[in-house]
């Protein structure tokens, strides 16, 4: 994942949307450094696989198993 850093006069004029679709679609990490010399680093997250659907059943009555005393 390449890594960007653009100052925040360099995004004005350009909406929120515009510069979140742009981090996904190039897959980088953008670094905003604010005037105070402080930055903030907005990355895309990986979409996580779906959960397999696994074969079974719960059977009736399986709480008070688990909680009888």
């Amino acid at each position: 994942m390449t890594t960007r850093r653009l100052a925040l006069d360099e995004l004005k004029g350009r909406t929120v949307e515009d510069v979140l679709r742009e981090v996904v679609a190039h897959q980088e990490v953008l670094t905003v450094e604010l005037p105070e010399g402080d930055g903030i680093s907005i990355r895309p997250v990986p979409r996580l696989k779906p959960l397999p659907e696994l074969e079974g059943f719960v059977p009736e009555g399986w709480k008070d198993a688990i909680y009888e005393p």
